[in-house]
């Protein structure tokens, strides 16, 4: 891509990003003069001059990284019925609804999670769901909610490098477009529901990628090379095996991250789904039959087992296998959760969903 062509597209992606946030304001009745539309714009660019009520700031207690949260329920948000309310038709000021100092989504209101994900995954937010709806009532994720974007794939077909490649321009390109339209939701918080070492070759490429997306918009995120390595520090973990859906290269890809997280990949399978779809379909006794013949064996003499690839289900199996092989499977779908839920301050331990999140 010629320089002036990226430089084009980073200045029209602020601009769509922009508009998509003074819009979704309008649209909740929100009066944006001229001083708070300057420091709207400044927050949104990661500049250091906005009010001081636009954010929150905590330390993640994983990373311990600065994490600036944008303060969506500050008021007047919501604006509801700022002319009035309507019985039957008529102007009717019988009831009162105070939102000073704001009121909270109402099913979300401990924490808004935006989630992104290929147009192609069946499966990451469905087990998200499942350990929030396994620990919810009156648990501790009760009040959490995930709201879900798709990123568009136009080819989602990886049965060689070229494919590969392909597939990589176009998921940034789709990044780009769906932090865009979630930020419509106005999330607290992103969880990147991608396996990023699919497609890239190498932590600085994944970092890379990911700094571009954090300079353009104001957002925290858990991403899946962060999430492992926290949860397999958790275990003190250097000698993993993986199981990834991935054909070679990708399997090639996902070695040399954890390699370059500083870890010894002792054994690899992959599954070699030539489609994004098919890695749906790979039944849970195929799985179980890898890690028990051919991953977690007393010649691998292995710490962990690393899942990789968010459209490849893997809750059940790591809770019928972990305690019949003795060591933890981190599974992508439930590692990235957990490492955006103990990030945000959610410390309790969790049911149903493999060790790693109810043992830290």
């Amino acid at each position: 891509m010629h320089p002036k062509t990226a430089i084009m597209d980073t200045r029209l992606y602020k601009i769509i990003f922009l508009s998509a946030l003074l819009l979704s304001l309008y649209c909740q009745g929100q009066t944006v003069e001229n001083k708070n539309s300057s420091s709207s714009i400044n927050t949104i660019t990661n500049s250091q001059s906005h009010t001081d009520d636009d954010f929150k700031t905590i330390i993640g207690s994983l990373s311990g990284k600065t994490i600036r949260l944008p303060n969506i329920n500050k008021a007047p948000m919501p604006s509801v019925a700022p002319s009035g309310f309507v019985l039957n038709g008529k102007p009717f000021s019988g009831i009162k609804i105070t939102n000073y100092p704001g009121l909270p989504d109402s099913r979300s209101y401990k924490k808004k999670f935006a989630l992104l994900i290929p147009f192609t995954n069946t499966v990451m937010e469905h087990e998200l769901w499942s350990i929030i709806v396994n620990n919810g009532n009156e648990g501790e994720l009760n009040g959490v909610g995930i709201h879900t974007v798709n990123v568009e794939i136009p080819k989602p077909h990886v049965n060689n490098e070229a494919e590969l490649i392909q597939f990589k321009e176009q998921f940034i390109n789709g990044l780009n477009k769906a932090v865009v339209q979630a930020n419509f939701a106005q999330p607290e918080y992103l969880i990147m529901g991608m396996s990023l070492e699919h497609i890239l070759y190498g932590l600085k490429d994944m970092q890379s990628v990911m700094k571009d997306i954090e300079v353009k918009y104001p957002y925290s995120w858990a991403t899946w090379q962060d999430a492992a390595d926290a949860a397999l520090k958790k275990y003190k973990a250097k000698r993993i095996a993986i199981i990834t859906p991935f054909i070679k290269e990708g399997n090639n890809n996902a070695i040399k991250m954890f390699e370059d997280l500083g870890y010894e990949v002792v054994a690899s399978f992959g599954f070699a789904c030539p489609s994004l779809v098919d890695i749906a379909h790979i039944p849970d006794s195929a799985k179980e039959e890898v890690i028990l013949k051919y991953l977690a064996t007393p010649e691998n003499q292995i710490d962990a087992i690393v899942q990789c690839g968010t459209n490849m289900s893997m809750i059940n199996v790591s809770e019928k296998l972990e305690p019949k092989i003795g060591i933890p499977i981190i599974g992508i779908n439930a590692t990235l959760l957990w490492y955006a839920l103990r990030e945000n301050g959610f410390a309790k331990p969790l049911i149903k969903s493999g060790r790693l999140l109810r043992e830290f």
